[in-house]
């Protein structure tokens, strides 16, 4: 899929996992439309990457908790840019304590981000997704195997994507748009750093026995919206080094 007139928007990519799957489309010929809640020069940072290969790019400051933003983030990405072809669902927050402790608030933000968002930003993206659309969203390892306490509303926010990915898959099929979910593990990003308190833990349930790069997540997104991506639809693909092995 991914080419010289291929249009791509991902959500959640001033930073992390999100920027290195805008870097990668940019590398593979897209134009990248991209969302970010709060961080402005991170944003425009990101940008100037993707536009240094030649590609175009469109930071669009959105929150994935508001439903109206997700929609108006597409509707302007496809204006902007012309259509849009490969739409990944990638913000996310990680909500992280006693299951007693959370709030409705907190509950509905992470639902809305995690799940809501997704759904209604494949809504929207149907109006301009073709023979040949990705929709790829991305989920956590976690949602496969709790290895902590405290995962509770994260699992739960989270694990709403493989039923909705292989739902929408047979849905979608016929019009030859692909849905496929990438489960990333241990990731050494700003949310979950290789040398925070908690990464010696981690790296025990790590068949490999290290943290993945943001890198290695964006590479099987940018297949998954490539050429050799297009008979692979329904699948839940997890990088997480064995964690859940």
């Amino acid at each position: 899929m991914t080419n010289s007139n291929t249009v791509a928007l991902v959500t959640g990519a001033s930073r992390g996992i999100g920027a290195a799957i805008a870097r990668a489309l940019a590398a593979t010929g897209a134009d990248v439309a991209f969302t970010y809640q709060r961080d402005e020069v991170a944003a425009k940072a990101v940008a100037a990457e993707i536009e240094a290969t030649g590609r175009r790019a469109l930071p669009i400051k959105a929150d994935s908790a508001d439903a109206a933003q997700i929609v108006a983030a597409v509707e302007r990405t496809a204006r902007e840019l012309g259509g849009l072809d490969v739409l990944v669902n990638n913000a996310g927050i990680f909500p992280a304590k006693p299951y007693e402790e959370f709030t409705l608030d907190e509950i509905d933000r992470a639902l809305n981000i995690h799940a809501r968002a997704a759904f209604v930003a494949g809504q929207a993206a149907l109006g301009y997704l073709g023979d040949g659309g990705r929709i790829i969203s991305i989920g956590s390892n976690l949602s496969d195997r709790a290895l902590f306490g405290g995962l509770s509303l994260y699992n739960l926010s989270k694990s709403a994507l493989n039923g909705f990915t292989k739902a929408l898959a047979r849905e979608l099929g016929p019009r030859g748009i692909t849905v496929n979910l990438v489960q990333p593990g241990p990731t050494d990003t700003d949310m979950n750093p290789a040398d925070s308190a908690h990464a010696a833990t981690q790296r025990e349930f790590n068949a490999l026995g290290r943290f993945g790069a943001a890198a290695d997540v964006a590479e099987l997104v940018a297949f998954l919206a490539g050429p050799s991506g297009r008979s692979i639809t329904g699948a839940i693909l997890t990088v997480d080094g064995g964690t859940n092995a």
